[in-house]
Parts: structure tokens; C-alpha cells; sequence
């Protein structure tokens, strides 16, 4: 994991180095300056001449500046480092995520990657950046601090060793205790940002619904629940400087009791004033030390739950993967399911939402499919471009099996406009381009006039450069989805599946849509899916599904005819136009 983690450093690993560097310079220069303050406290005690002054208190400024100087450079390269860092660690992150496969998402859940990619990168970034500075800073402060209060104090700094290790045992315990609710939290933001997302996202419905009291509700649980987990490991970690102050008061009680009674008793010879004072800063430098050690262990121990979830999002094998030597070239449209069987998930106990399946495409072929919801229509053909791989069985295209294809390849000569039309902010020709970034502006607008968009980008002031809002909230369900056909349409594919995609428009735009198409493109393999029988009415043949399986094919006579299902629908269909 920890060497997972190192290889996003990348370029910034001098700033890496560099941090820890200065930091040791900077502990050198702050342990040094209370010597030379106590030297300068006796000399004062003594009598000393203006000159000897001068040179001391010359001396520490100079001591003062450089630890200054060099707090300064290894702050500038901490944060460097731990900024880009952060940066390589989301950038390889969305780059994981953008391989994954719609099964790879299923499993981890959007609002689980949108907090692992934020507020887990987050705490990683903090505890590297108090890694490569207040980790280094600590031990070397501690190490320093009771070499020179040995020195300066003899046996008297051996009440450091008394109190370092309860002070120790004791943060240890703090921070040992705060985990398991830290671990708690992470899960609890995972459901909160869920839960946000969705009603951020569904916004409209929520106010059209008038249920905004209810998501009031239902957010301060899952926002109450967090200040809960929050609430009991800060009580926890409040521990931390009571703790500290504890011991710090008795170290200061126990060196200003013997160290004055040792002054008094030997009128300076064993202990001095100057001595004392260097003591009393040595012990504030060696407990503050350990309680900056303690932070960072907290820090680490935090940043270790989110650095596995990171990681697990860096190292997952996407379910779907090109192969090696794929074939890049897709010969036809022609299209075989042969003994296809599909589950979601690994779980065998999952039931079954594709059984046996067998059903030939011609090239060209114009294919209908109907059914009622969860028949598992989107299901059939989401394993064409492999957005899905079959759990059972083959699906075939152009001669063939489309495991065989490479990705990049498979899916730019299957367009798919899904169920759910994404429109990205921007203009609408950027999203256009999606499909075809070297898109002329003549394919554009032969593909606009295809998919009836041109009827509706004409009347906008600025065409095709008209900027849309997120998730295409300033233009309509109909408009989306034509946009959506339009972008399709600019791949110039070998198979073009429109699941669902006419459904926001009415009979007359939706007539005019599959005439065009079967102008525009009479050798590209065309799969409807619909509600309404009116838009597969007119296809080659159209196939009826219930329950995961194919209950018929055939044109729309046959199927009045021999289909107890589709006659149904296409009964209660026309009864509705009645």
C-alpha cells in the first residue's frame, strides 16, 4: 500500500527530501539557542563586559534568523510536496476510475469515489505533509532537546525519562481509542454524501413533490449522526493537551524545586540560574515534541483508513479489459447472442436477469424491442459494446466475439444513447464533439438534422454555440435526448442502439427521427428500444422480452398475431390513443 502510495510522489520527491532536510537545520538552530541563552544569562549573573553581550546576543539573532530561515524553506517544500502529491493522487485516481466498467462503479457507489477522491485524498495529504515535516521535526527535537538538557543539567534531565514514557503511553492510548470511530466516520460520509448528491441531483422532483421538509429530515440524521462519531473522538483527542500540560507542570515544579535547592545549597557550583532557565525550555521542547508526535500518529492512523481506500481505487483490475492484440477494426453490424446468460455481481446466489438467449442481427437490420419494465431490455444491449460482459455465453459482432475487440475500438463503432441522457456543461457543439472530436461543422449539422435537433438549435440565439447548464437543466427531456441521438450519430458507427432515447419526444419528431436515420445510414445495424409500440412498429423485427428472456420475434403483424404479451400492449396502447 505504502509503496503504492510513494510512486504518486513522482516529481515532487526533491521537494520531499528537501523538507525534512531544513527541518533537521531548523531543530539543530532551536536546540542550540537555549545553550547559548543560559550562557548569556550567567555572563549577565557575573558581570560581564558590553562587548561579550553584544557578541552573544549578536550570536542569537544570527541562530534566530537561520532557524527562521530554515522553518521558512521546509514549510515552502512541504507544502509543495504534499500539494502535488495530493494533485498525482487524484489525478491517478479519476484516471482508475475512468477505466472502471459500470460493474466497477456498481460496487464502489458514485458518492463512495467522490469521498475517496476528496476528503480521502485530503487526510493523506495532511498526514504526508506532517510526515515529511513535524514526524522528522519531533524525534529529532526530542533527541536533541534531552542530549543538550543532559548537558546542561547532569542527572537532573533524567526526570525527562520518567515523564516522556507516561506521557507516551498515554497519547498512544488517546489516539488508540479515537480509531475505531474514525474508521466509523468514513462510512457515515460515504452514506451523507450519497444522500446529498441525491437530493442535490434530484433537486426539482424534491420541490415539485414538495418533500423538502422530508430531506430536511432525512439529511440531520445522516449530518447528526457525524457529529456524533466527530463529537466522541474529539472528546477523545481533548485528552491530548490536559495530558500534556500535566506533565509539562510537573517536570516545571520538579526542576524549578531541585534545580533552586541545588542552587541554593551550592551557591551556583552544581546548578546555575542560566542552567535552570535552559532546562525548563529543553523540558517545554521534549513534551511538545511528544505531543506533536501524538498528533501525527493520530494524523497517520486517520490517514491510513482513507490511504486503503485510495488504494483500493488505484489498484482494482477494471471486470472489463481490452485484451492483448485486440482487433481494432469491426468488419459489420452484424450481431449474434448465442446461450447468453447474465447476473449483476460475483454473487452466484444473485438471480439470473438475462437467461438463455439466442437472437441473430443481419447487417442493416432494424430491431424493435418491447417489453414491460424489468424485462431487462437496457440489460441485452449494454454486453454489445461490453459495458457489461456476459455472465454465460457469447455475444458476437461483425464475425467476432466482442471480447475479442479492443475497447477503444469496440465502443467507437457501437454508439449507445442510454436511458439516462448526460448533457455536460458547456456549449452544445462541445458536447456534440464527444462523439467525433474532428467532427466538421458539416457532420454536425447533417447529424442535428438527422436527430430533428436543428429544428430547436435554429431558434437559439447563439446556435450551436449556445452554452448549456450542468446536467442540461436549460433545455428539455425531447431537446436532451436529440442532442444525445445527434452525438451518437457523429461516431459514424457500425451499430447504433437507442435505449429508450425517444421517449421525451412526440410521435410526429419520433417518426421523423427513424425515417432519417434509415436514410442516413441504411447499412448501420439500428436497435429501438421503447415503450411505445409506435416507434418499433416499422422495424425489420421486433423482439419481445419478459423476465430476462426473448418471449418473441417477429414484425408487427406476426407478433398480433403469435404474441399474447405484445398484443396486450399494443392493446392497451391503443386504447389509451382512444
Amino acid at each position: 500500500m505504502y509503496r503504492k502510495l510513494l510512486s504518486c510522489v513522482r516529481e515532487y520527491k526533491r521537494q520531499s527530501l528537501e523538507a525534512p532536510f531544513y527541518v533537521s537545520l531548523e531543530v539543530i538552530m532551536e536546540c542550540i539557542i537555549p545553550f547559548i541563552t543560559a550562557r548569556l544569562v550567567n555572563q549577565i549573573r557575573n558581570g560581564c563586559t558590553m562587548n561579550e553581550l553584544v557578541f552573544d546576543g549578536a550570536l542569537l539573532i544570527i541562530m534566530a534568523f537561520m532557524s527562521l530561515t530554515f522553518g521558512i524553506i521546509a514549510g515552502n517544500s512541504c507544502s509543495t510536496a504534499s500539494c502535488g502529491f495530493a494533485k498525482n493522487l487524484r489525478s491517478d485516481m479519476f484516471k482508475a476510475i475512468q477505466k472502471f466498467s459500470f460493474a466497477d462503479i456498481d460496487r464502489f457507489s458514485t458518492a463512495s469515489l467522490i469521498t475517496r477522491i476528496t476528503t480521502d485524498v485530503s487526510n493523506v495529504q495532511q498526514a504526508y505533509m506532517m510526515i515529511i515535516r513535524t514526524a522528522i521535526r519531533g524525534p529529532l527535537m526530542l533527541i536533541f532537546s534531552f542530549i543538550m538538557a543532559f548537558i546542561m543539567g547532569g542527572r537532573i534531565a533524567l526526570v525527562f525519562l520518567f515523564a516522556a514514557p507516561f506521557l507516551g503511553a498515554g497519547l498512544f492510548m488517546v489516539a488508540k481509542w479515537a480509531m475505531p470511530t474514525f474508521r466509523r466516520i468514513f462510512r457515515q460520509y460515504d452514506e451523507f454524501n450519497e444522500s446529498v448528491q441525491e437530493n442535490v441531483y434530484g433537486v426539482r422532483v424534491v420541490k415539485s413533490f414538495v418533500r423538502e421538509e422530508y430531506e430536511k429530515e432525512k439529511f440531520s440524521v445522516s449530518n447528526d449522526a457525524i457529529l456524533k462519531s466527530f463529537t466522541k473522538a474529539e472528546k477523545i483527542l481533548v485528552l491530548n493537551n490536559p495530558l500534556m500540560q500535566f506533565c509539562t507542570y510537573i517536570v516545571m515544579i520538579f526542576i524549578l524545586y531541585y534545580g533552586t535547592y541545588k542552587v541554593i545549597t551550592t551557591r551556583g557550583l552544581d546548578l546555575n540560574i542560566g542552567q535552570i532557565s535552559s532546562l525548563i525550555t529543553y523540558g517545554t521542547q521534549i513534551l511538545g515534541s511528544l505531543m506533536r508526535l501524538s498528533m501525527v500518529m493520530v494524523m497517520i492512523t486517520l490517514a491510513r483508513e482513507s490511504a486503503v481506500r485510495i488504494v483500493e481505487v488505484l489498484e482494482a483490475q477494471p471486470t472489463l479489459r481490452s485484451p492483448e492484440n485486440g482487433i481494432t477494426e469491426v468488419k459489420d453490424g452484424g450481431i449474434i447472442f448465442r446461450d447468453v446468460c447474465f447476473r449483476y455481481g460475483d454473487n452466484t446466489r444473485n438471480p439470473y436477469a438475462l437467461s438463455k438467449i439466442n437472437i441473430e442481427i443481419k447487417t442493416g437490420e432494424t430491431i424493435g424491442i418491447i417489453g414491460g419494465t424489468g424485462s431487462s431490455k437496457t440489460t441485452l444491449v449494454q454486453l454489445i459494446p461490453r459495458l457489461y460482459d456476459t455472465t454465460e455465453g457469447s455475444v458476437i459482432l461483425g464475425g467476432h466475439d466482442v471480447r475479442e475487440y479492443e475497447l477503444e475500438s469496440l465502443r467507437n463503432n457501437v454508439a449507445v444513447v442510454l436511458q439516462k441522457n448526460e448533457i455536460f456543461s458547456g456549449t452544445i457543439i462541445e458536447n456534440l464533439k464527444w462523439g467525433n472530436k474532428l467532427a466538421s461543422k458539416e457532420d454536425i449539422e447533417e447529424a442535428c438534422r438527422v436527430s430533428c435537433a436543428d429544428e430547436f438549435i435554429e431558434r437559439l440565439p447563439d446556435k450551436l454555440e449556445t452554452h448549456i447548464e450542468q446536467n442540461g437543466t436549460n433545455l428539455s427531456g425531447g431537446q436532451k435526448q436529440r442532442l444525445c441521438i445527434a452525438r451518437a450519430l457523429l461516431k459514424k458507427p457500425k451499430v447504433l442502439i437507442l435505449d429508450d432515447a425517444l421517449s421525451a419526444v412526440d410521435t410526429h419528431t419520433d417518426a421523423k427521427i427513424r425515417a432519417s436515420l434509415k436514410e442516413y445510414m441504411p447499412d448501420v445495424t439500428k436497435i429501438i428500444i421503447a415503450q411505445r409500440i409506435l416507434s418499433v412498429k416499422e422495424a425489420d423485427r421486433i423482439i419481445v422480452m419478459e423476465g430476462g428472456e426473448v418471449k418473441a420475434i417477429g414484425r408487427h403483424e406476426e407478433l398480433l398475431k403469435t404474441s399474447e404479451i405484445y398484443g396486450e400492449i399494443y392493446s392497451s396502447q391503443q386504447q389509451e390513443i382512444q
